[in-house]
């Protein structure tokens, strides 16, 4: 069976929320929606305060070539238009509507019927997507349509379409793609469409095998569309370790998947662009997980953005007595919240709730190069190193080493015996070489 060739972990899976039914969680009172659901540039506000908004209507256009449109996800008076804080303490522009009734744009679709034709051309197809908002649903919030536009002398040969969801504890893919695998494979023929290709591969992890089922019945109904069970291995939905696994090539050091003929699009994405496209619905909403070990119903839940992610948590049972820390995501890749008065958005994959004896960490202890951290690095880095050299503030040879390729999977934090806080290290000198890097590139 398939999986990527250099490095990965086996974290223990956690799927605690598997098999639970998608619940929709109830509007708010008020709802504070952010400007900031995406990778590039906050959206610009384009109403005042006082205006009346309905559901699906465009609150804020994008800034610049990499930022994405935002459209309310309720209907009812906007309030306020300032900053709040976020879950890490940082000040995000948001807009805040008063909620009232739950009245739609007309121009939505909102029956049940599935809508399987698509008579739109390639660039009708990119045009809706930008309109829509959409953003890439797995974490890092990339506006699809930018996906969908290869630069000149690129040519996408495959779309690969990430149903992996190997982060430990989550399950809203999962359960998405249970619930509305029609939808998804109609989504899947648009993107083709669009990118102008005749093959599709479909990761699944072999832990899902209710899905790979499902899924392959789907797949004998539509041309060009493969799925392809893989072998269990974090961080499989990786970008590069999806398509070495799928395809065995390997994306080049700074380089983008089309690089290697390739476009990627999560299963949740894929199923926002069939909304969008056949229902004329923006992405106002999205499915994610609350869960933990002490969780009374780890569950998957429908929320809308700018809604308090506390009413999820409350559909769960609530937060745990015993709770240490609050994680936004899994626990490998998700970081701690500082602050749970935070609004649902497009980055919410899921609450983790971990229990305070699982969530303390050892004291570290010197490294003993032991080199688990680099056999288990998917990057092929040096992880140890990376970290001595960030905590000398050495950062040209952080950027010779390659930091700039680290994918922040925590594989190196998993793997060390000597409990040493890798990841923290390497994500704080990234994130100084990144802006060094555009410090110097804006100089050009």
């Amino acid at each position: 069976m398939k999986t990527f060739k250099i490095g990965g972990v086996h974290p223990q899976a956690n799927k605690l929320s598997a098999g639970q039914r998608i619940q929709q969680v109830a509007l708010p009172t008020q709802a504070v929606i952010l400007l900031d659901q995406h990778l590039g540039a906050p959206a610009t506000p384009i109403v005042a305060i006082g205006d009346s908004v309905k559901v699906g209507q465009l609150i804020a256009a994008p800034t610049g070539f990499m930022s994405a449109n935002v459209h309310s996800s309720v209907s009812g008076t906007v309030t306020k238009i300032d900053t709040v804080t976020d879950a890490w303490g940082r000040h995000s522009p948001a807009i805040t509507i008063d909620v009232e009734a739950d009245h739609w744009l007309e121009s939505i679709d909102r029956t049940p019927e599935i809508n399987r034709i698509c008579r739109l051309s390639k660039e009708e197809i990119i045009k809706k997507i930008q309109n829509a908002g959409i953003v890439g649903l797995g974490g890092a919030c990339f506006p699809t349509h930018i996906k969908l536009m290869p630069p000149p002398g690129k040519i996408a040969e495959v779309l690969i379409v990430n149903a992996v969801e190997c982060e430990p504890y989550l399950t809203c893919d999962h359960q998405l793609m249970m619930e509305h695998g029609e939808e998804i494979f109609i989504g899947i023929s648009i993107l083709m469409k669009a990118l102008a290709v005749q093959k599709t591969l479909i990761g699944i992890e072999n832990n899902k095998k209710d899905v790979i089922d499902y899924f392959q019945r789907l797949a004998n109904r539509h041309f060009g569309i493969e799925v392809v069970p893989l072998k269990m291995c974090y961080p499989q939905g990786g970008e590069k370790q999806l398509i070495d696994a799928l395809i065995g090539r390997q994306v080049p050091s700074g380089a983008l998947p089309i690089e290697v003929g390739a476009v990627v699009q999560n299963v949740a994405t894929t199923f926002a662009v069939y909304e969008a496209v056949q229902k004329n619905k923006p992405l106002i909403e999205r499915v994610m997980t609350v869960t933990g070990k002490e969780v009374k119903n780890p569950g998957n839940f429908l929320i809308r953005f700018g809604t308090p992610l506390m009413a999820a948590v409350e559909m769960a049972g609530g937060i745990p007595e015993n709770t240490g820390k609050i994680i936004g995501g899994g626990p490998m890749m998700g970081r701690a919240y500082m602050n749970t008065d935070v609004p649902a958005s497009k980055r919410t994959s899921g609450l983790l709730f971990m229990p305070e004896q699982d969530s303390l960490r050892e004291e570290p202890q010197n490294c003993i190069r032991c080199g688990k951290c680099i056999s288990a690095c998917p990057m092929g880095l040096e992880p140890y190193l990376l970290t001595n050299l960030s905590e000398r503030g050495l950062y040209n040879d952080l950027e010779k080493n390659g930091i700039m390729d680290c994918i922040e999977c925590g594989c190196c934090l998993f793997s060390c015996p000597s409990h040493r806080p890798l990841l923290d290290y390497v994500r704080q000198g990234k994130a100084t070489v990144g802006g060094i890097i555009r410090a110097r590139n804006a100089k050009k």
